[in-house]
C-alpha cells in the first residue's frame, strides 16, 4: 500500500499556524481574525490543537464548547452560522469555504501528562493502536463529532503530538504511526480524497533519539519541527529561545541547541528534507537582573522576566510577539547577534532581556528553509497564531521568505 507522497512542487511551500481552541477565552483570538488579519491569504495549512487521548485509548474532544458548541463567535465570511455545527469548528468551515485551498489538521495530544500517559498505554498493543487510530478517523476525519453534529468536510488530515515518547515506546511509536497511515489510505480508497499525516516533532535530543526518525517519516507528508524553547528560564543564563546557529561565544555551543542542529539530526537520520518544516514562535522568553554586560546576552539573571504591561497572555518569562515588538518604543534596546542569526531585546534600566523571533530572524531563517537541502525544506510553521501581532506579521513574513 502507498505510503505518504512527496509533493511534486518544491515552489509551493508550506506556511502553517497552529490555532489554540482555547485562543477563544483570554486571549479573545477566534477564526475570524485569522481572516481579519490577512493571514488566511498566506496560510496553507492550520493545525487545530488539541484533541484529546482518552483513558481508554481512543481519540476524544477537549473542549466540546470552543469547537463545535459556542454559537457567539464572529462569523469569518459574514453569514451567520446555522447549526447544528457551531464553536470554532464551523467557523473554520467557513474559512475553508473563502480559502478553498487551505487544508485544516486536528492535532492530537499537547504537553499535557494525562495524553502523554495515554498515547503509551494506548499504543502497547496492535488492538490499542488500531482502536486509537480508527477512533480519530471517525470523530474528525469522518466528522462524527456528536450525536446529530456532523463536521465532515472539516479536517484534512491529522497531526499526532505525542510529547513525548520515552525509549520505552519506540517501537510502538513507529507501529502507531503505520496504524494511522494504513487506515487513512484504507479512507482514501473509499473517498479518492488525500488526508494528510504529520507529526509535531521535537528539536531535543533527548526527545528525538526516542523516535525512529527514517521509519516514521515514511508514513508522514511532513513533520512539523519545533525548532524553539532551545533556553529558557529553567536555566539562570540569559540565551536564545531559537537560535538557528551556534555561536563561538554562547556557554551552551557544543550541546546541540540550535535550529540548524536539530535539522541536520533530522536529515542524518533518513527523514527527507522536504518533509521536514521549520517551526517559529511567536512568543519570547524573558529573564529579569540580568547586567548590562553584552547587552544582557549570556549573562546571569534574578529569575524570570515578569509580564510586560498590557500581555494579558504572558506569564513571567514568556511573552508573546505582539507585545514584544512594543517594547524598542518603550526603553527596550533590539539587539542582533549575527552568530546565531537571533534577536533580542534589553532595557538597562528593568535590567531585563528578552529573546525572541522577530521579521528580520524569520526573513533569515526562512532563508535557511529555502537553501538548506536541494530543494529546500518543506516550509514553515507558528506557534501560535494568537501571538502574533493583529496584522500576522510573522505569517506574513514567512510567505514572503518561502516563496
Amino acid at each position: 500500500m502507498a505510503q505518504s507522497e512527496h509533493f511534486r512542487s518544491h515552489d509551493d511551500k508550506i506556511v502553517a499556524a497552529y490555532f489554540e481552541e482555547w485562543s477563544i477565552y483570554g486571549a479573545n483570538y477566534n477564526v475570524a481574525d485569522i481572516q481579519k488579519s490577512g493571514a488566511a491569504n498566506d496560510l496553507t495549512h492550520v493545525l487545530y490543537a488539541f484533541a484529546n487521548v482518552s483513558g481508554t485509548g481512543q481519540c476524544a474532544i477537549a473542549d466540546s464548547w470552543a469547537d463545535y458548541q459556542d454559537p457567539y463567535l464572529p462569523s469569518v465570511n459574514g453569514q451567520p452560522y446555522a447549526g447544528p455545527l457551531y464553536g470554532n469548528f464551523a467557523a473554520l468551515l467557513q474559512l475553508k469555504q473563502l480559502h478553498p485551498n487551505l487544508k485544516v489538521l486536528i492535532s492530537i495530544g499537547g504537553a499535557s501528562a494525562a495524553n502523554t500517559a495515554n498515547f503509551s498505554t494506548a499504543t502497547a498493543t496492535p488492538a490499542g493502536r488500531a482502536q486509537l487510530a480508527s477512533s480519530c478517523i471517525d470523530l474528525f476525519l469522518n466528522g462524527n463529532i456528536a450525536r446529530g453534529v456532523s463536521a465532515a468536510g472539516l479536517f484534512d488530515g491529522i497531526d499526532i503530538d505525542w510529547e513525548f515518547p520515552t525509549a520505552a515506546d519506540t517501537d510502538n511509536y513507529t507501529a502507531l504511526i503505520a496504524e494511522f497511515r494504513s487506515q487513512i489510505n484504507a479512507l482514501r480508497a473509499k473517498t479518492n480524497a488525500h488526508y494528510l499525516l504529520t507529526i509535531a516533532a521535537p528539536a531535543g535530543s533527548q526527545n528525538y533519539s526516542n523516535i525512529q526518525l527514517g521509519q516514521v517519516a515514511r508514513h508522514l507528508d511532513f513533520l512539523n519541527l519545533e525548532t524553539y524553547d532551545y533556553h529558557g528560564t529553567w536555566e539562570n543564563t540569559t540565551n536564545h529561545a531559537a537560535p538557528l546557529f551556534e555561536s563561538p561565544l554562547d556557554p551552551a555551543r557544543g550541546e546541540g541547541l540550535t535550529v540548524d542542529a536539530t535539522v541536520s539530526a533530522y536529515l542524518e537520520n533518513g527523514v527527507p528534507a522536504d518533509k521536514l518544516v521549520l517551526g517559529i514562535p511567536a512568543y519570547g522568553r524573558g529573564w529579569t537582573g540580568v547586567p548590562n554586560v553584552n547587552h544582557g546576552l549570556y549573562q546571569t539573571s534574578t529569575g524570570p522576566a515578569p509580564s510586560p504591561a498590557g500581555d494579558s497572555l504572558a506569564t513571567d518569562g514568556v511573552a508573546t510577539y505582539r507585545t514584544l515588538a512594543t517594547l524598542p518604543a518603550n526603553g527596550y534596546g533590539l539587539y542582533h547577534d549575527f552568530f546565531s542569526f537571533a534577536d533580542w531585546l534589553y532595557s538597562p534600566t528593568a535590567t531585563t532581556f528578552w529573546s525572541y523571533d522577530d521579521p528580520a530572524s524569520v526573513t533569515v531563517k526562512m532563508l535557511y528553509a529555502r537553501l538548506r537541502a536541494p530543494g529546500g525544506l518543506r516550509g514553515a510553521f507558528e506557534w501560535a497564531i494568537k501571538d502574533d501581532d493583529a496584522n500576522a506579521t510573522l505569517i506574513k513574513t514567512m510567505a514572503r521568505g518561502l516563496r
